[in-house]
């Protein structure tokens, strides 16, 4: 995030009823304190009654700036180092720029670290010269207490622009982590989809080309076996077109609440193998095991089926493929192999992004996934889905 972005943020923030509240509080403590502090250290002075009203007058003054420091930062701290130096040059504030540290903090909580570090020295930098000047005009108190009361001031404005830098410094992670976190959900929003997009184009395509490859070369020789073709690109046309409109109202779902998003899984792998061996591989499917799965991990049992039989339609047909979904109460197993001709195995590296859908959804359970040709030819994909995760039932 932006520094100014941040700044501008934190300042509306600090504009909360409550915060406000809390400072005018603050102004009140203080503008007692400073109050009760003058009278006891005029009390002794035969001009009292008028060095008295000023102090009172400046510690209002300084207790107004305090009650306001959150709405105007830096104008709060200007308006409080100025006054601060004055009163305590003139002789009529003895607060160690209590005023000043308290506008200071609030400077630090909005303000990047290196301007309010550097607001920091400006203000150690006042309080030495007003407490040289008062020692200079009226050395009534002698170097040791004018020496102590400018450790104090330092003190306390150095502790305000500590607690104040590490408030922002709070905030700001909160805000970077919460930034982080929304790019995370993005990011793998765009994966799902990306996921989805890839499985439902690629495995109709793939099917359409090849069945149309088929068509083209049989078409004069062998027009029946042709129109079979043509009719097997228009099913599966037909159910491409259906799960793309289904995964475009999922992305519309806050438009279309009431939108009927039946999603395919277990139960339909046997729909799936039928589309495949009209593609010309034979198919064996075979199901076992329980099927009370939940919903996102049915899905992923479809997905991970779908796409090896879809590389099997597309890099081996026509050949033999057996595929085995066995559900257990503590994982799914997956194998898809084919016994066609040998072909490479997948580049080094995370492979195509057929490969990659299946190996991120086997990933999302904490699961683990192996594509790779088989010694004797073919090819061979296993998936390993742990039912505790991700989901699991």
């Amino acid at each position: 995030m932006d520094e100014a972005d941040f700044e501008s943020r934190q300042a509306r923030l600090l504009r909360r009823g409550h915060l406000l509240a809390l400072d005018v509080l603050l102004a009140v403590v203080l503008v007692a304190m400073d109050v009760v502090v003058a009278g006891n250290m005029l009390k002794d002075r035969p001009d009292f009654a008028p060095l008295f009203q000023v102090s009172c007058l400046v510690a209002v003054a300084l207790g107004s700036v305090v009650a306001v420091r959150r709405l105007w930062p830096w104008r709060a701290l200007a308006t409080a180092v100025a006054m601060s130096s004055a009163a305590a040059a003139a002789g009529v504030l003895w607060d160690p720029f209590a005023a000043t540290a308290l506008a200071l903090g609030a400077v630090a909580s909005v303000a990047p670290p290196r301007r309010s570090a550097r607001a920091l020295g400006w203000c150690a930098a006042a309080a030495t010269a007003a407490a040289t000047i008062a020692q200079v005009v009226h050395p009534r108190y002698g170097l040791a207490a004018a020496a102590g009361w400018t450790a104090a001031a330092w003190l306390l404005s150095a502790g305000a622009w500590l607690v104040g830098h590490l408030l922002r410094r709070r905030r700001w992670n909160a805000v970077c982590a919460q930034e982080r976190r929304a790019r995370r959900i993005q990011t793998d929003e765009r994966l799902r989809i990306a996921r989805e997009l890839h499985d439902v184009v690629t495995h109709g395509m793939g099917l359409i080309a090849v069945k149309a490859g088929v068509a083209n070369h049989i078409a004069e020789a062998r027009p029946e076996q042709a129109r079979q073709a043509l009719q097997v690109i228009e099913a599966t046309s037909r159910e491409s077109l259906a799960e793309m409109r289904r995964l475009l109202q999922m992305l519309r779902r806050d438009d279309a609440p009431g939108t009927d998003l039946t999603r395919p899984d277990v139960d339909g792998l046997e729909d799936l193998a039928e589309r495949v061996r009209a593609a010309g591989v034979e198919v064996e499917l075979v199901v076992s095991g329980e099927y009370d799965l939940p919903e996102a991990l049915r899905l992923t049992v479809y997905r991970i089926v779908q796409e090896a039989l879809t590389n099997v339609v597309k890099h081996a047909a026509p050949t033999r493929c057996r595929a085995t979904v066995d559900v257990s109460p503590h994982q799914v197993r997956i194998l898809v192999v084919d016994d066609g001709p040998v072909r490479p195995g997948p580049e080094p590296g995370p492979g195509g992004h057929g490969l990659v859908g299946m190996r991120e959804r086997a990933a999302m359970y904490g699961g683990s996934f192996s594509a790779q040709p088989r010694p004797e030819g073919g090819f061979a994909v296993a998936a390993t889905l742990p039912r505790s995760q991700g989901g699991g039932g």
